[in-house]
């Protein structure tokens, strides 16, 4: 039984971790920003269960929420280095 080839690497060591390290940073980043949604829809529910009006933290809400799907695009790679030719502008 033999063994299935895999191609030669494309990428040097140094791509290779600096990709890695890209990779870290934009979890956290992600994580960063679903918590910070997540605590300021909560926030305006608990506002609205208690009956409470604050027009700070509806624009705040507003923002937050909007930027965060208007950025959220997973067909782009970012960072630096080389991107595919279909994604350079």
């Amino acid at each position: 039984m033999e063994a299935e080839k895999s191609m030669p690497p494309t990428t040097t060591a140094q791509e290779d971790i600096t990709k890695a390290g890209q990779r870290r940073i934009n979890l956290i980043w992600e994580f960063t920003q679903g918590a910070i949604g997540v605590l300021i829809t909560g926030a305006i529910i608990y506002m609205a269960a208690s009956g409470k009006n604050s027009k700070t933290l509806e624009d705040a809400f507003i923002m937050i929420i909007t930027m965060y799907f208007v950025r959220t695009n997973h067909q782009l790679i970012g960072g630096i280095g080389q991107k595919p030719i279909n994604q350079q502008r």
